[in-house]
């Protein structure tokens, strides 16, 4: 079925040459008369006004494309109209008279393909950035190469990944998601692959992996950071020859998968660092599609809040709710550290429990209107260490290390945009003279560890101090030429003796899986 077009009879003698431009493209074109609405068109793909950008029929017909689900409007208007026109009308884009029916062609046609995609991907974004991710999106689709999507919690890469399936060639195929995080270490093999009859204790019939479903269709690897070691390597071998065996199984399975991986963390830091096999990430990082973080594209936030209170006013069944012009201004200077997940939730929220229709400031949690000052981090009391010798403090890149490996509970782009925020803070104003040694600060649970071994390689010649020391109890203290292994160590030792060796209440007071925290105890050979 062709897309439609609405054309306006304000100006008749750019209107019918339009009409008949369109038609031969093989687009079907509605002209709109005086006392049309778009709302009798089925189906519209875009309206063309023609003309009479000042009156108030204009405005309500851009008003009424708005509403019906975002339609793109182009305007056509006089060569002396004012460069902002866009902007102040409303519209997609502004075109000046006398046109030429093929530069409206090929606008249009820009349009309505881009308004599909948004469609078919469930992306809402009208930034620039949101225009490259979709049109890497469409430059990835049709091919079978692996991709990596990265961005922060919260910022939609599923939703990409979801994408990329709708618009490639595997799309009446299989798409099939799972989060490594989610999934017990012991299983995680036996989810991908599969499992023979007996393979292992409670294994009572063959099951098939995620793989094997996926075959010919797409696989979704979420949170591909958590991967252990042993099942990356098996995974880059199903990458490289394109099969596997069942766990317990003796015969080779062929598949024809596209994987797509995703992770918020830095993949190229835990190469680094020995957690994520170097191999795999270059297999993985063929082609790259980044996600930016809400805080990013701040215009696109009015877009998201329209489109989560039409589902949730549709979902809830309840009358629509308006968001006044001071609740929006809060929502859009808000900087979001859940992203869209985050968003989406919140807008649910407000539509259900709203008291009138209209959502004011005062309808907003205190939180967010505070702009998340309330979330600010309690100081962990931290020996004064004295200055040194040359006059200089120490240097806030080594501040911020200790204190973000004490909070174990901020993921890659959190502690990232904390530093940016404590660099600023640091060019503004400098300490106060009573603080020779930069406190860092953690979140009150786990402010108050139990005593341990402290570390000072440099009264040690470079070794473990293992002799009593005078520190207070409940304190982990830092002594220059710590690695950042040995301050995570410590911590680690120290939820230990708090939570009398109890692994399960140790990790959830660090924040960390189990999983995370036993290969932890292993590699640092932490005695329990």
């Amino acid at each position: 079925m062709a897309d439609t077009v609405i054309v306006t009879t304000h100006d008749l003698s750019a209107a019918v040459p339009l009409r008949d431009a369109f038609a031969a493209e093989g687009y079907s074109v509605e002209l709109l008369t005086a006392v049309e609405r778009i709302s009798d068109v089925n189906d519209p793909a875009l309206l063309i006004l023609t003309g009479g950008l000042d009156e108030k029929r204009s405005r309500r017909l851009i008003r009424e494309a708005y509403e019906l689900s975002r339609l793109p409007v182009i305007a056509l208007a006089e060569p002396d109209s004012p460069p902002d026109l866009a902007a102040r009308l409303g519209v997609a884009e502004v075109l000046s008279k006398p046109v030429v029916p093929d530069e409206v062609l090929l606008s249009a046609r820009r349009l309505i393909e881009r308004r599909r995609l948004l469609a078919v991907t469930g992306i809402v974004g009208e930034t620039e950035a949101m225009h490259e991710v979709i049109e890497r999106v469409v430059q990835i689709a049709p091919v079978n190469a692996t991709v990596l999507i990265t961005g922060e919690s919260g910022t939609g890469k599923e939703l990409v990944a979801r994408g990329i399936h709708a618009l490639s060639p595997r799309r009446h195929r299989a798409f099939i998601a799972t989060n490594m995080a989610a999934v017990p270490e012991t299983l995680l093999e036996s989810e991908l692959f599969g499992h023979e009859k007996g393979a292992f204790t409670g294994a009572i019939a063959q099951r098939k992996g995620m793989f094997e479903l996926a075959h010919k269709g797409t696989l979704f690897l979420d949170e591909i950071g958590e991967m252990p070691l042993a099942t990356q390597t098996k995974l880059l071998r199903v990458l490289e020859d394109r099969q596997f065996m069942r766990v317990g199984g003796e015969t080779p399975i062929h598949v024809d998968v596209r994987v797509i991986a995703a992770t918020n963390q830095d993949l190229r830091h835990l190469v680094e660092v020995g957690q994520f096999r170097r191999d795999l990430y270059y297999r993985l990082n063929v082609l790259t599609i980044h996600l930016p973080p809400l805080r990013e594209r701040r215009e696109d936030i009015p877009l998201l809040v329209d489109e989560f209170v039409r589902a949730a006013s549709r979902e809830h069944d309840l009358e629509r709710v308006v968001i006044a012009p001071d609740a929006m201004a809060i929502l859009v200077e808000y900087d979001w550290p859940g992203n869209i997940r985050e968003l989406r939730n919140l807008i649910e929220s407000m539509v259900v429990l709203a008291p009138g229709r209209l959502i004011t400031a005062d309808d907003i949690p205190p939180a967010i209107r505070q702009g998340g000052r309330g979330r600010s981090l309690l100081p962990v009391p931290v020996p004064k260490q004295p200055e040194r010798t040359d006059g200089t403090s120490t240097s806030p890149q080594l501040e911020f290390v200790f204190r973000t490996l004490l909070q174990l509970r901020m993921d890659v782009e959190d502690l990232r945009r904390e530093f940016e925020a404590y660099r600023r803070s640091q060019a503004e104003a400098a300490l106060p003279a009573v603080l020779p040694y930069p406190y860092p600060y953690a979140p009150a649970e786990i402010s108050a560890p139990a005593s341990i071994e402290t570390v000072a390689r440099h009264a040690n010649g470079g070794q473990r101090s293992t002799e009593p020391q005078d520190d207070e109890d409940g304190v982990i203290v830092f002594r220059p030429g710590m690695t950042m292994q040995d301050i995570e160590r410590e911590a680690i030792i120290a939820t230990l003796k708090e939570k009398r060796g109890n692994r399960r209440k140790a990790a959830e007071s660090l924040g960390i899986g189990e999983r995370t925290l036993y290969r932890k105890i292993k590699e640092y050979g932490i005695p329990l």
